[in-house]
């Protein structure tokens, strides 16, 4: 990406087990998309799976191949990111958190140089959580050692976008029904309350509410039970937040929505931004 002469094009989706969505036809998707950097989370499959599945699929990277890395989660089958890049990474971390803490799976920062700047992409996949057990106090760690992070992140470096299944909907734009959703984890006071920091505190960009205004959605996930999606009875929940000064850059912020509840290949869509660097 040294020489990228067009808009990087930066893509984020929660596949729901690479596997599966690959068997639903998101070969079909990455190649027609032809993002520069794919954000995936929900991995739920081994390095040389992602190997072998994105392997086939032609890119127009000098490179000859996809360059993948990857965070699995301490627990087989569950959680798992990674970052798929047409140009390899200059450097990557997956530390976050004190030493104790279990983040496995779900943060991978990948540095790559663009046009001579340095950019930081970041996949995470903040944990869905349940009111009033363990899984609702390790999401709330978790949010807090991201909050910690994000916080050096935005006076180091110019260049970082988190992207990623965040699970949280931060206002009443970002879900369908937030009526029937006060007590539910994914639009708590407390989780929301940790976005209000970072867009308001830290001065994070949220480019989809950035794009949409005052608007409700786009959302980016819909049940696979009843009719959510033909409804459109969705969540905002998949983010791009960026910089200040890479939010400047940024354009065409688009979800990309299947065009019919048998056609998608995850229960997430897309979301897809380009970046003039």
């Amino acid at each position: 990406m040294a020489n990228q002469e067009k808009p990087l094009k930066i893509a984020t989706v929660n596949v729901n087990g690479v596997r599966a969505a690959f068997r639903k036809g998101m070969a079909d998707w990455v190649a027609e998309a032809k993002p520069d950097i794919l954000a995936l989370q929900e991995v739920r499959a081994s390095t040389e799976d992602l190997e072998g599945l994105f392997g086939p699929i032609e890119h127009l990277s000098p490179s000859g191949k996809w360059h993948i890395l990857h965070d699995a989660a301490s627990a087989k089958g569950r959680a798992g990111v990674a970052i798929v890049s047409a140009e390899p990474s200059l450097a990557h971390s997956t530390v976050l958190g004190p030493d104790d803490f279990d983040s496995a799976g779900r943060w991978l920062e990948a540095e790559f140089d663009v046009n001579g700047s340095r950019l930081t992409a970041i996949s995470t996949y903040v944990h869905s959580g349940e009111v009033d057990t363990p899984k609702q106090v390790e999401k709330y760690k978790f949010l807090e050692a991201m909050k910690e992070r994000m916080a050096e992140l935005i006076v180091t470096r110019p260049h970082v976008v988190v992207l990623g299944d965040l699970n949280v909907g931060h206002t009443e734009l970002d879900i369908k029904n937030w009526k029937g959703n006060l007590k539910n984890a994914g639009f708590l006071p407390e989780e929301r309350a940790y976005f209000d920091a970072f867009m308001g505190e830290q001065g994070w960009v949220d480019l989809g509410r950035a794009a949409h205004e005052g608007v409700a959605g786009p959302y980016t996930w819909w049940s696979f039970r009843g009719q959510a999606f033909d409804t459109d009875a969705g969540w905002r929940i998949d983010y791009q937040l960026a910089t200040p000064k890479l939010a400047e850059v940024a354009s065409d912020y688009a979800v990309h929505r299947a065009a019919s509840y048998d056609t998608r290949f995850t229960d997430h869509s897309p979301v897809v931004v380009e970046y003039t660097l």
